[in-house]
């Protein structure tokens, strides 16, 4: 089986306050992989050092065979970031030109999108259930539209892996379902996936694999079908997935 990921020996400090110890797991490709902690966890710290967003001080992280310190694809990565920390909702800009963009890192910034490009952002913006909303504002949709079109901007690149951090927060009810399907159809289509949720029975009902942060801070990594009943009531009790530092 190809391995997308493999993360070994992962620490990382805040100042004085440690968040991450001895992270050690792999995956796979078509694995879903969902992180579960409380908040300062490091569930996000974790996506950061894995998208090059923060400094890899110990430990090694390899993305598609190679060390990240060498240089990352971010062609092949996707990331859905909380809808809070988007955009801004009051940028003029269309459904389609908030897909479209995130081509740019594959071309240059001044050349004019073909209309393959536009093809595609079209072809994404249908998957994830938006499509008749191209020329729609952005910030005038609603927060589980917006997300949805977040979903298709990352996409568009056709990327082998994708991250999601706590994509369903400050959306309704309804758009959580509904979201939280799409992404489950998207591995099941062979997407590989690692999200965080605050919404701890949907990631595993969904996710394959569960990488649960608890006091320790290195994280307990989990077949979703080797959960034991008393493992499934600790974390929806909250008992587990709890990082003091």
């Amino acid at each position: 089986m190809k391995e997308i990921l493999k993360v070994k020996d992962l620490c990382f400090d805040y100042s004085d306050t440690s968040v991450l110890r001895d992270v050690n797991f792999t995956v796979n490709k078509g694995d879903f992989l969902g992180i579960i902690g409380s908040n300062g966890a490091g569930k996000s710290t974790l996506m950061k050092l894995i998208l090059g967003l923060l400094p890899l001080e110990r430990g090694s992280i390899e993305l598609f065979g190679t060390d990240i310190k060498t240089g990352i694809d971010h062609a092949k990565i996707g990331y859905v970031p909380q809808r809070a920390a988007s955009f801004n909702a009051a940028f003029p800009a269309t459904v389609e030109e908030v897909v479209t963009a995130n081509l740019y890192s594959r071309r240059h910034l001044m050349r004019p999108f073909r209309a393959a490009d536009k093809k595609r952002a079209r072809e994404v913006i249908e998957q994830v259930g938006m499509g008749g909303s191209e020329n729609r504002l952005i910030g005038r949709l609603s927060g589980g539209q917006q997300q949805r079109v977040f979903i298709a901007r990352a996409l568009v690149s056709a990327p082998e892996l994708i991250l999601m951090d706590e994509p369903t927060v400050g959306i309704d009810a309804q758009s959580v379902c509904e979201i939280n399907e799409l992404i489950k159809k998207l591995n099941n289509d062979g997407l590989t996936i690692i999200m965080t949720n605050h919404d701890t029975p949907a990631l595993v009902e969904a996710a394959s694999r569960l990488l649960i942060f608890c006091s320790h801070g290195n994280g307990e990594l989990v077949n979703r079908n080797e959960l034991t009943l008393e493992q499934i009531n600790q974390l929806y009790a909250g008992k587990r997935g709890h990082h003091h530092a």
